[in-house]
């Protein structure tokens, strides 16, 4: 009788909380993907060039988005581009000057995935870009060939970045005068053949080219 006892509370215990997977919590998904972003100043540059544009531009700036992989919110972003505007009342290394940014994501994105990039972006690179004031579909196409980039949504921005002869960034890194607005892995300063921001909703539109202006590399969340 006590033995019968005792199998009859195990099997309760059992099928009242199952060893089951679905018990045990999901590994959070690391988010990657390829990054580019250009700005309206040079990032890598002689002193006396830094200086005369730190006070007079390099409030503005384009960034770009290609996920590889990862989900957010239970929402797979693998495959997703998104592209971004940013605008600043000072120069973006300024960090107490107020930022906003206007937000694009590609028409392929369901709505499930604008809402995790949004959320995302906001939350890992919310300082940076400060505050998301809109957030639109648009067709973003996005082409990373080595150490080559084009990026493009058609009446937004566009930039196409190549990478710096010699690695000089690397090479002279006391020239490096900003840090990416968001973190990369082994980041390299790009040379911005042109970019140019297009829409005017966020703030004046813009157009540069031949200059060492842009970040690129991957990133991780």
């Amino acid at each position: 009788m006590k033995a019968l006892l005792t199998a009859t509370l195990a099997l309760l215990a059992c099928t009242i909380c199952p060893a089951s997977p679905s018990n045990i919590a999901a590994p959070a998904s690391k988010i990657t993907g390829d990054y580019v972003e250009a700005r309206t100043a040079s990032v890598f540059a002689g002193a006396c060039h830094y200086n005369g544009e730190l006070v007079t531009t390099g409030r503005e700036a384009i960034m770009a988005w290609s996920f590889t992989g990862g989900s957010y919110h239970g929402t797979d972003l693998s495959g997703v581009r998104a592209m971004a505007s940013v605008t600043s009342d000072d120069n973006l290394s300024q960090e107490q000057a107020t930022r906003k940014a206007e937000l694009i994501v590609d028409t392929h994105a369901t709505a499930a995935q604008v809402s995790a990039v949004s959320d995302l972006l906001a939350a890992k690179c919310g300082s940076a870009i400060g505050k998301i004031v809109n957030v639109r579909r648009a067709a973003i196409s996005f082409s990373h060939v080595k150490t080559d980039y084009a990026v493009k949504a058609e009446g937004f921005a566009q930039m196409s970045v190549e990478a710096m002869p010699d690695d000089a960034c690397c090479a002279q890194p006391n020239l490096v005068w900003y840090t990416p607005l968001t973190a990369l892995e082994h980041r390299k300063v790009g040379y911005t053949q042109s970019a140019s921001y297009s829409a005017g909703t966020l703030g004046d539109k813009w157009s540069r080219e031949g200059e060492n202006s842009a970040f690129y590399g991957s990133f991780s969340f």
